[in-house]
């Protein structure tokens, strides 16, 4: 689509702060679960409790770092990588206390960082063209569609999920009108109103299944139980006072800063073997995620500002966010398909989502509201986006003969393995699906590439 505000657009900063809004809505669910899915997951070595707030900040931290490193010539958000999962688990599981195993998480973002830095110097040295030759459109368009098509399930799942318990017909309900009102302000809302159609969809979503929590509370009937506020209430529940409303974020260096005394050669030698190869992997997302944003803007971010400023930002940038919030960050995907979707490709509203999600991490019940948005309503709006970033890669494919069979078989190999969930895992170590399938599609490429095109 036609970008309303092109990558150097300033818009007014009310305006902004409205689009900011919605870009930090677009990547909330994804960069809040990480912390959930790892909290009290190895509560053995004491209490592992990740802040969600500190996620939000180191979120917003990585991304002005990404930010200043691509001299703002690439608007899309960093937020926690799901990539990291098992690494970060692996922290706690070798860790000999709680705040060991939050060092090992400094600990394995450096690592993970230090590899991004390397590869950018080696970009930086022989250039990008060995990287278009080895990733041409056949290659990096289907790889392009699995990012959005293996987290169809993420995306189904959020949508059958009621928070408080109810009815799964009552939470798809939610979810499906929110994905409807954000379609309908999509295609025939006014100007303003195509700009911030996920935050009126959410809103949408959010009082309907607002409306049948109260309905069901007031009768009894827990079917449509859908919210839980609990997370609300519990701000109340000793009263109001100052630290009601405003509460720093438990930072992770300040968690790891006793475990450094504990950490030991072998542990050291553990978090290097689960950061380091998945770095790699996560380097081929990277560039996807880059190839992606670069037929958006219609300018070719690989090229300018460069591989090795984008490997730095995404790199560096992990290293500030780990710091505070204990995640990795990454380039998001749901990023991305907001800024195709509403035809806001700003950097300065990106740098507004950062500083707004640095500031709201400090306050309590925007913190609280923001995780009571129910799985389901936030399922309706990834449908949306994780659909344009599947749409987005077969886009890529329009150039490319799929009558060569050469072209064929690269492609088909890439879909089916990503659809399929191929996964590969050595110990602790996992190739995700998405590495998986680029490095097979690579290979068929490369394999096939000796015969010649029919004439």
């Amino acid at each position: 689509m036609k970008l309303v505000y092109n990558v150097d657009a300033r818009p007014a900063f009310s305006k902004a702060i409205v689009f900011a809004f919605q870009q930090l809505l677009a990547i909330m669910a994804a960069t809040i679960a990480v912390p959930m899915i790892i909290s009290g997951t190895y509560d053995s070595v004491g209490e592992v409790s990740m802040s969600i707030g500190a996620a939000l900040f180191g979120a917003g931290i990585g991304t002005i770092v990404y930010t200043l490193f691509t001299m703002r010539k690439s608007p899309v958000f960093l937020g926690s990588s799901f990539a990291f999962l098992g690494s970060m688990a692996a922290a706690f599981a070798g860790a000999v206390s709680a705040a060991a195993g939050f060092a090992g998480l400094l600990l394995g973002a450096i690592f993970a960082g230090l590899v991004y830095v390397v590869i950018a110097l080696i970009v930086r040295a022989a250039g990008v063209e060995w990287l278009n030759r080895l990733m041409p459109p056949v290659v990096i368009g289907p790889t392009v569609a699995i990012i959005g098509l293996s987290l169809a399930g993420n995306a189904v799942g959020d949508l059958k999920t009621a928070n408080a318990g109810g009815h799964e017909l009552i939470a798809i309900l939610c979810g499906l009108i929110t994905l409807l009102v954000v379609t309908l302000c999509s295609v025939y809302g006014s100007s303003k109103i195509r700009l911030i159609p996920f935050i009126i969809g959410i809103l949408a979503g959010f009082a309907v299944a607002a409306l049948f929590t109260a309905i069901g509370s007031a009768t009894g009937n827990t079917a449509l139980m859908i919210c839980d506020f609990s997370k609300i209430t519990a701000l109340w529940k000793d009263g109001v006072s100052f630290s009601t409303f405003i509460s720093a974020p438990e930072f992770t260096f300040i968690k790891a800063f006793d475990g450094f005394g504990d950490l030991t050669g072998a542990y050291v030698g553990t978090i290097a073997a689960a950061y380091i190869p998945v770095a790699f992997v996560v380097f081929a997302e990277h560039v996807a995620d880059h190839k992606n944003i670069s037929s958006i803007i219609e300018k070719d971010l690989l090229d300018d500002p460069g591989l090795h400023r984008t490997l730095l930002g995404d790199g560096v940038g992990s290293i500030a966010g780990a710091f505070f919030g204990g995640c990795p960050n990454t380039t998001y995907g749901e990023s991305i398909a907001c800024v195709a979707i509403t035809g806001n490709a700003s950097v300065y509203t990106i740098f507004i989502t950062a500083i707004l999600a640095i500031i709201i991490s400090f306050v309590s019940p925007i913190v609280a509201f923001l995780s009571s948005i129910p799985s389901c309503v936030m399922g309706g709006v990834c449908m949306a986006l994780y659909g344009f970033i599947a749409v987005s890669g077969l886009k890529m494919l329009q150039p490319v003969d799929l009558n060569d069979n050469r072209n064929l078989f690269t492609a088909s190999t890439i879909l089916i393995a990503g659809i399929g969930g191929l996964s590969l895992n050595f110990g602790k170590i996992t190739i995700t699906t998405i590495a998986t399938a680029l490095i097979l599609g690579i290979l068929v490429n490369i394999i096939l590439s000796g015969k010649k095109s029919a004439k």
